[in-house]
Order: structure tokens, then C-alpha cells, then sequence
């Protein structure tokens, strides 16, 4: 008899105590058509409404369905992580809470796992965001893929964390230690073999989008210096480039006063100063973000601290 494989689901909870249920009864009718073993964990991200107690009483009435409470929010990839960590599935499906993305492709993302992938994209047809995030988005992508040199991790704006991973791509997953990590990243810096499939991008079932201007903005500085030092090298190159300009400036100011005597610009001097001092003070900005980024992985602290589990071995 064939071993039915065993397909593990992690979403990750944050405001979402209205829609819990719907996908948790969207995940269970397509497993139910695909007739095989699943577990659902939900990892509940700390979030504002009452996610947990919806959680644990979905947990009682079916026993595939796992909880997983953070101790604080340690933010959507950290979730993803633990999810994925505590998953003991044959093959690992990511997908949000908030139903946008539909169930009903896991079948095809299975079919194409089945034909020796290991992992799973998904490309949306259109993204059913607001104008704010997709244009913010947009200009996220361009910028990172600007700054980012290896072009096996590049950002494409229609490619979500809706995927399908095997075992073995999970268990790299795990051993991937770096404290500052987005899922898709993690993924394409992996490598392994994969494709994509094309789905439809639903609005969202309820509620709205729990990330802000600032927290897409940190989101965006994570992502670019945590893969990247380009950032690093562009203000050594604004540098020499000032230093040069200034050089110039101070043998065409040595001729003027040979040639003509002493000539007076305090305006000028303040401008250079002040433009000067700016660059100065952003790339040594630019040089926190990164020292800071160092000094939170040498401390080595767990990337999350799960605080109740419900169903989970």
C-alpha cells in the first residue's frame, strides 16, 4: 500500500480572528479532494484581536489543525519560520491568513512538486493591494534589485510567499541561521529546483492590511542590507567622487588668488559644507544599519520565543 504523503500548512496569524475559520474550512475541503494527510499549523503573530482563542477552539474540534503562540510579534517571517520549523509534513505549503491567496491551487502546486520540483512559486495575475502598497512595492523591487548583485534573489513584486516546499528544502530552510530573513529570499538564495504556476489574487476576505509606511519602510531597509553591501560601496564611491570635485575646487581657488587676489564666498563655502556634511552623516548612517544588523546576529538570542502550542508533537 502507498504511504499517502503528509502535507503540512503554515499560515501566519496576525488580526485575522474573523477570517480563521473560512480558511481553515478552505484548507480542509481541498485535502479532502486530494485525499491525503495534512496537518495546519497556525502560528499566531501576537496581534491585536482575539486570533489565539479562535485558534485553540479550531484546535479542540480537529486535531490537524496545530496552534503555535509567539511569546511577543516577532514579525510575518519569523512566524513563517517557526511554522515551518515545528512542520513535520512531507511537503510544506506557506501561505497567508488572509485568504487572498486561494487553497485551491495547493492540488497543482502538489502536481508540480510531483514532477521532481522542489520548490513552488506561485505569480500572481494581479495583485489585489492597494494602489499605496503596490506602487511602494514597486519601488521596493526596483531599488533592491538595484542594490542586490546576485541575481538568483532578485525581487519580482508578483511572486508571493504562497509556495510549496519539499522536506528537504525545509529542513535547509531550519539550518539557515541568519537573524534578519524574508521566506522568499531565504528561498531563492537556496537554490534548488523550482517553477512557478500563475493564480488569481482574491481581495482581501476581511479587514485590512497590518503593514504601515514605516513598517514596509523597515521591511525595505531589512530586506536591502541584509542581502546586500552595494549601499556600503556606493557612498566610498559618493565619497571619492566629493573628493575629487573638492580637489578640483581648491586648485581652481589657489589660481584665482594667484591671478586675481582674494575673493570672498561665504555662501559658497556654507553650501559645500552643509552638502558635505550631509553625505558624511548618511553614509555613516548607511554603516550603523549595517554594524547594528552584525551586532544583533553575534548576539545569537533565539529567532522567536513560542509561548503555547496546542496539537503540535
Amino acid at each position: 500500500m502507498t504511504k499517502k504523503p503528509i502535507i503540512s500548512v503554515v499560515s501566519p496569524v496576525y488580526g485575522a480572528e474573523n477570517i480563521i475559520d473560512e480558511l481553515i474550512k478552505k484548507l480542509i475541503s481541498t485535502f479532502d479532494m486530494m485525499n491525503c494527510n495534512y496537518e495546519i499549523l497556525l502560528i499566531d503573530d501576537c496581534g491585536p484581536d482575539k486570533s489565539w482563542d479562535k485558534i485553540k477552539e479550531n484546535c479542540l474540534k480537529n486535531s490537524n489543525v496545530k496552534g503555535i503562540k509567539l511569546s511577543r510579534n516577532f514579525g510575518q517571517h519569523f512566524a513563517i519560520t517557526a511554522g515551518i520549523e515545528k512542520s513535520i509534513g512531507d511537503y510544506v505549503v506557506v501561505i497567508d491568513c488572509d485568504l487572498q491567496d486561494d487553497p485551491k491551487y495547493i492540488p497543482e502546486m502538489y502536481k508540480m512538486i510531483s514532477e521532481g520540483n522542489d520548490i513552488v512559486y506561485t505569480i500572481k495575475a494581479k495583485r489585489k493591494h492597494s494602489f499605496f502598497k503596490n506602487f511602494t512595492a514597486n519601488i521596493f523591487n526596483y531599488i533592491f534589485n538595484y542594490l542586490i548583485e546576485n541575481k538568483s534573489i532578485k525581487s519580482d513584486n508578483n511572486i508571493g510567499a504562497y509556495s510549496m516546499i519539499t522536506r528537504k528544502v525545509a529542513n535547509a530552510f531550519k539550518s539557515y541561521n541568519d537573524y534578519h530573513r524574508h521566506y522568499l529570499m531565504v528561498l531563492r538564495w537556496m537554490g534548488f529546483k523550482h517553477c512557478y504556476i500563475k493564480i488569481e489574487h482574491n481581495e482581501r476576505f476581511e479587514g485590512k492590511s497590518s503593514y504601515t509606511l514605516k513598517k514596509l519602510l523597515k521591511h525595505a531597509i531589512d530586506g536591502i542590507t541584509s542581502q546586500s553591501d552595494k549601499l556600503l560601496r556606493i557612498f566610498v564611491n559618493i565619497g571619492l567622487f566629493i573628493s575629487s570635485i573638492t580637489f578640483l575646487l581648491i586648485l581652481v581657488i589657489i589660481i584665482l588668488y594667484l591671478t586675481r587676489g582674494f575673493l570672498s564666498g561665504w555662501a559658497s563655502t556654507i553650501i559645500v559644507i552643509l552638502f558635505s556634511t550631509g553625505v558624511i552623516l548618511t553614509g555613516i548612517g548607511v554603516l550603523g544599519i549595517y554594524l547594528g544588523k552584525t551586532f544583533e546576529q553575534t548576539k545569537n538570542r533565539p529567532k522567536f520565543i513560542i509561548d503555547e502550542i496546542i496539537n503540535v508533537l
